[in-house]
């Protein structure tokens, strides 16, 4: 090898040297991320993403705010979901963990759906996908997706449900049970003790919820269940976690997880529900936690980090069994 060829393969070298320090300093050197060496074992990108030059995807995500398309790596994306998701100025732990599971969300999401929304990889509509708020991203936010960057959870080679709520009242639950999920309850998705943080919000850690009997009628109907005039509410079958799979009205089986979707989940604020009283033209139903109680809980992230947990312990706690993977 003459002189000149060699002093390019030594500047090459020192280059790639200089690019993967600049990538693994960003990163807590206390944490052992126990990322994936089996390339082979790895889920794949999905192919309708492309890559930009960085190595990084690239998304076309419909913005609902501006009504448009508008192209971004999934970096920005990521910075922007964590800080719809997650108040920027918890702990970084927790921050970290809401960053590798919304990469992983969106991965999965481009594999195996379609957008409502024509050319979009993915939207900002919480209907579709995840919320997001690009106007509450700060120096915080940036740096627990710097510090993942690249990273989504791995199981057996493709990307899991990644899944998560605001607060599990105690335990969270199967997806069959919590989602009417009928894809199979994962092995990573068991019923899991939850610790929640005693700063959330008196309003998720128990809750009352009223309706009319007309409300009720109307979100069964929506809910796939005809029933007359509402004269008797109980609750149906639980799961482990003590989540109602169905309510039963009149006597008739209503599923749960989707009556509380159509009578208004910010109000119905889980299907963990201790009693339900018909009194009159009113149903009044009472309950524990926030959001559908599948996977992680937000609350329960702020507990662990709070305790000086990991952002890998704290996946390990809600998703056991899964691996990390750096994936650019």
């Amino acid at each position: 090898m003459d002189m000149k060829k060699k002093l390019s393969v030594l500047l090459a070298l020192a280059l790639a040297a200089l690019g993967t320090a600049g990538c693994m300093q960003n990163r807590d050197p206390s944490v052992n991320w126990q990322l994936s060496d089996s390339k082979a074992n790895l889920p794949k990108l999905p192919e309708k993403l492309s890559i930009g030059r960085d190595g990084v995807p690239v998304l076309t995500v419909h913005d609902v705010s501006k009504d448009k398309n508008v192209d971004m790596d999934i970096e920005t994306y990521v910075m922007g979901v964590v800080a719809g998701e997650m108040k920027n100025d918890w702990p970084m732990e927790a921050l970290k963990v809401q960053a590798i599971l919304a990469r992983t969300f969106v991965l999965k999401f481009c594999e195996d759906k379609t957008s409502k929304y024509g050319g979009a990889d993915i939207s900002t509509d919480v209907a579709e996908a995840q919320a997001y708020a690009p106007q509450s991203v700060n120096a915080r936010v940036r740096q627990a997706v710097d510090e993942t960057r690249g990273m989504a959870l791995s199981w057996q080679g493709e990307f899991p449900n990644a899944w998560f709520h605001a607060h599990s009242g105690g335990m969270t639950e199967l997806p069959s049970v919590a989602l009417e999920y009928r894809g199979g309850d994962p092995e990573y998705l068991k019923p899991t003790a939850s610790e929640e943080s005693e700063k959330a919000p008196a309003s998720v850690k128990s809750w009352t919820a009223t309706f009319t009997a007309d409300q009720v009628a109307k979100a069964c109907a929506d809910a796939g269940t005809r029933v007359d005039a509402v004269k008797k509410v109980e609750l149906g079958e639980r799961g482990e976690s003590g989540r109602a799979k169905a309510i039963l009205v009149n006597g008739e089986a209503v599923s749960a997880p989707s009556f509380r979707i159509q009578i208004g989940a910010n109000r119905l604020k889980s299907t963990l529900i201790d009693s339900v009283k018909v009194e009159g033209n009113q149903v009044t139903f009472q309950g524990r936690g926030f959001g559908h109680g599948v996977g992680l809980s937000q609350w329960g992230a702020y507990q662990m980090a709070g305790e000086g947990r990991t952002a890998p312990q704290i996946l390990q706690k809600y998703f056991p069994g899964v691996g990390i993977a750096e994936l650019w």
